[in-house]
């Protein structure tokens, strides 16, 4: 009897042992976003990209054998909640990257905090500096505003012929660096803006902006305005006060958020985009399986987020490590990577992606005009 006994305790050791060499710890990446505050829309759709992606990663095998983990972080759509954030992720000890938030001045703002970090961090802020600051840790998935800019001039100037240039922009990181962009690439044809309108983030009425703009003589409209709300609150004001110029603005005006917020007031607008449904075979199938599992269509909000997991974990698994300097290295060595937002190609400052779409909407519907790449400066 005792024999049996200490057979049987013999049998579960081994298989505790057998369940704990197979119940591998995950890889844990922690994702800044926007889940409370005026853009939990818009963070809710970047959740649920990178979410996607983990799937898939998983599916596929995981990282280093182990389960891809996201570890998500609200930052109340602010700023200081942003760095708090961060920081949160990083006293945790066993977070691997991090996925900032994709609102530049928020970038800007926990920038320092992810360099005492030394973690790897992809983001989404679109702000040329944040990339050519020499900040070791920053490694961006969407094209930055230096390629907005040339190709919002180059439609509004060669193809619409227009050269009374009204900018309005938000007067934070984003905004700001963006008008700073249009004014250098117009400068370059030749060309001085009729109106810089700045405006604050979250402003509830533009109708200062609109009578600043209608006063001007402007005869095109250029915008960054970086949160869907106010970027379809100011549509909205633009059109009840009779201003229907063309406008080109930001990827803002494409989104998913600011189309429905707006409607019919976006009508025969133009944007930059860097995510567009049907420029390739991957943003196809990303885009089909957004909507049968969220039943709304995808936008860049989500789909920078998505090719951000992709893009750690393919870096992780290259480097046969999760070491922070391993990883930042095959980053920079991704060439050739199709992903849902394009083809990335890391240059030394960590930017993957060097082009934008031209996009029109024509009744709700975002259509495609053309696509314009650049080479990058390696």
């Amino acid at each position: 009897m005792f024999g049996k006994i200490a057979v049987s305790w013999v049998a579960l050791a081994l298989a505790a042992v057998s369940i704990n060499a197979n119940a591998a710890d995950p890889v844990r990446i922690g994702l800044v976003s926007e889940i409370t505050g005026p853009n939990a829309e818009a963070g809710a759709n970047t959740v649920n990209g990178a979410k996607l992606a983990v799937e898939e990663v998983n599916k596929a095998g995981g990282v280093l054998g182990s389960p891809l983990e996201l570890k998500i972080e609200d930052n109340q759509s602010t700023n200081p909640g942003s760095v708090l954030a961060v920081s949160k992720l990083g006293s945790e000890g066993n977070i691997a990257a991090l996925i900032a938030p994709v609102r530049s001045t928020q970038v800007q703002a926990t920038a320092p905090t992810i360099a005492k970090l030394g973690l790897p961090t992809m983001i989404g802020g679109s702000d040329y500096g944040l990339t050519h600051s020499g900040h070791a840790w920053l490694f961006r998935a969407r094209p930055n505003d230096a390629y907005s800019a040339k190709v919002i001039v180059d439609y509004g100037v060669n193809t619409l012929k227009k050269k009374k240039w009204a900018i309005i922009f938000s007067t934070d990181t984003f905004g700001t660096g963006g008008k700073n962009m249009l004014v250098d690439e117009l400068k370059a044809l030749g060309i001085t803006p009729v109106l810089l309108q700045g405006y604050t983030n979250n402003t509830q009425d533009f109708t200062p902006v609109v009578l600043a703009v209608k006063q001007s003589g402007a005869d095109i409209v250029s915008s960054y305005t970086p949160f869907s709300t106010d970027a379809a609150i100011l549509a909205t004001q633009l059109r009840q006060l009779g201003v229907n110029l063309p406008w080109i603005g930001s990827a803002t005006l494409a989104s998913d958020s600011t189309i429905r917020l707006a409607k019919e007031a976006l009508h025969d607008t133009y944007s930059v985009s860097d995510f567009f449904a049907d420029a390739s075979p991957e943003s196809q199938a990303y885009a089909k399986k957004y909507k049968q599992t969220f039943g709304r269509d995808a936008d860049f909000y989500s789909s920078w987020a998505y090719d951000a997991v992709h893009i750690l974990a393919l870096a992780m698994n290259r480097a046969k490590s999760t070491k922070p300097d391993a990883v930042r290295k095959e980053i920079l060595a991704i060439r050739g990577h199709k992903g849902a937002e394009g083809i990335y190609n890391f240059d030394k400052n960590g930017d993957g992606l060097h082009g934008y779409n031209i996009v029109k909407n024509e009744k709700g519907k975002i259509v495609f005009i053309k696509h314009t790449a650049f080479t990058p400066k390696e």
